[in-house]
């Protein structure tokens, strides 16, 4: 596997958090999880934190802040470094800036992973998530206003993916583990 950078997409819980940190530990890469990212920078008390909205209503951030987090904390990633991307790009104005901007850094050889899972079972484990976990954003509203999200955002994203990088499509039904080694498969790891 000669990847240098492995995006992780899909429906909300389809699994890309734990398929994107299982990954990278695997391959020795960062994980960039974007959520977890912007909720580090918030607590900052900087310029950057304070046009970050809070997230826990399901409402997502612009691209504009998107883009300047990206801009701002991707040079700190040592260029030998690969990086498994997980909750960005989520539009095609964030794969339009993020690709580029990689390519820029000599950074050429990405794959896309794409975990596709049917809409009730996204829901279901949503549901499951929001008992566990007691994540604010896991409520049938926030639900609903991420899917309606993804529904209109994602898909000139993956067109944008496909194109440009090396798509492969992974069933995000079977088990954790089943996944990640479909994962590994596909990756040629």
């Amino acid at each position: 596997m000669d990847f240098e950078v492995i995006f992780i997409a899909g429906p909300q819980g389809s699994g890309k958090g734990t398929q994107g940190k299982k990954l990278a530990d695997k391959l020795g890469f960062l994980f960039w999880g974007m959520g977890g990212t912007l909720r580090a920078i918030s607590q900052e008390g900087t310029p950057l934190a304070e046009k970050i909205a809070v997230m826990e209503d399901g409402t997502l951030i612009s691209d504009d802040v998107i883009i300047e987090v990206l801009r701002e904390r991707l040079p700190y990633v040592p260029r030998e470094m690969g990086i498994v991307f997980d909750g960005v790009p989520r539009t095609a104005a964030q794969a339009g800036f993020l690709i580029p901007f990689l390519r820029g850094e000599g950074r050429r050889k990405m794959a896309t992973v794409f975990l596709d899972l049917p809409r009730g079972e996204s829901v279901k484990r949503l549901l499951l998530r929001a008992r566990k976990e007691a994540r604010a954003d896991d409520t049938p509203e926030g639900i609903e206003k991420r899917f309606r999200y993804y529904d209109e955002m994602m898909a000139p994203t993956i067109a944008y993916l496909k194109k440009e990088t090396t798509f492969l499509d992974i069933d995000g039904r079977p088990s954790v583990e089943e996944i990640a080694g479909n994962i590994n498969t596909a990756l040629g790891v």
